[in-house]
């Protein structure tokens, strides 16, 4: 069981990567050019294994910024890679489309000062409707059925958050929760919206409250792990952190998080278990944590570990800005012969 800091009962627990809606967005916008060093990249995976008759050859994955402004699209066969380079720090929207039809989107935050490579895999299962003789459509995990007046509702919170409107985003999502407590989607762009507002008591209450509703809500988990890492609550954090490793041992997001939250508690050992974890699920998209095994490494007077750590994070990062600090580091005190 998560132990709450505030007085609040927590019955389960459940955190972006697959937690999609199924609307309409407004037309998009274009965007102004701007670069950046992020890079946003994965594959798109389809269950076909229950599908019948006729399947789509290929989707389109499309990048908007937050705003809902249009950066790329891009034409992904089913088990392909899809990769937008050169992207500015900031929160992003990835939407699939299937002939013209958005059938989902997801939320990818990019503001990691560490993590410039981030990895999203999107996975669906492709399937025949029980009462309907028609193409397959997409079911995603992770989505609530709410009536068409909330859909709308939160629709429109959506749009409102895009454009940081955040008061009339949140009002607009106590509407559906005041009406519907089970959403959990619901529950989680609120906590977003709160989080973003610095109103961190709220956000910790609603991505609970979301866990509460959707055990093994894997969005919820993370971000409630990030946000008692912020907070410095790192047994909290271990403990959400935890629970997101366990539903998604493949997630080289969950298990970086949960080493820096090892790391913070000053459990080293432990850090170091997640961090080459997290490596060996993304060797480059997580190439940065090679820096903090470095740093481990070397705060424990382990400079020769440190050396290795800084010349694997040079073989994946040839153009790092301090490279001949590092060089100087390993030549000093690389292993000998």
């Amino acid at each position: 069981m998560l132990v709450r800091r505030h007085s609040l009962r927590c019955q389960s627990l459940s955190v972006l990567c697959a937690a999609v809606a199924f609307f309409a967005f407004p037309a998009p916008r274009k965007l102004t050019a701007q670069r950046g060093d992020h890079t946003l990249y994965g594959d798109l995976i389809i269950d076909e294994s229950k599908a019948t008759g006729l399947k789509p050859l290929s989707f389109d994955v499309i990048l908007y910024t937050e705003g809902k402004v249009l950066i790329s699209r891009q034409s992904t066969p089913n088990n392909g890679r899809y990769r937008f380079n050169n992207l500015p720090v900031g929160v992003y929207e990835l939407a699939i489309e299937v002939e013209n039809n958005e059938i989902a989107r997801l939320t990818v935050d990019l503001r990691s000062p560490w993590l410039k490579d981030v990895r999203r895999d999107i996975e669906f299962e492709w399937r025949l409707p029980d009462n309907a003789a028609q193409p397959g459509v997409l079911s995603a995990r992770d989505t609530y059925p709410r009536n068409s007046a909330n859909q709308k509702l939160f629709m429109l919170a959506r749009q409102a958050a895009g454009k940081q409107q955040y008061e009339n985003a949140a009002q607009l999502l106590q509407q559906i929760t005041n009406a519907d407590r089970k959403d959990f989607e619901v529950w989680f762009e609120l906590a977003n919206v709160h989080f973003r507002q610095k109103k961190l008591a709220e956000a910790e209450n609603e991505y609970l409250r979301a866990i509460d509703a959707h055990s093994s809500f894997f969005p919820a988990l993370l971000n409630l792990g990030r946000l008692e890492l912020f907070q410095k609550q790192f047994e909290v954090a271990i403990q959400a952190l935890q629970r997101a490793v366990n539903i998604r041992p493949d997630s080289a997001d969950a298990n970086y998080f949960l080493g820096e939250a090892y790391l913070q508690n000053k459990r080293g050992s432990s850090a170091v278990m997640f961090f080459n974890e997290a490596l060996r699920l993304d060797p480059v998209g997580m190439a940065e944590v090679h820096l903090q095994l470095a740093r481990l490494y070397h705060r424990a007077g382990m400079k020769e570990k440190a050396s290795v750590e800084y010349e694997k994070f040079l073989q994946k990062k040839p153009d790092y800005t301090d490279r001949k600090k590092l060089i100087a580091y390993i030549e000093a005190n690389k292993p000998k012969p």
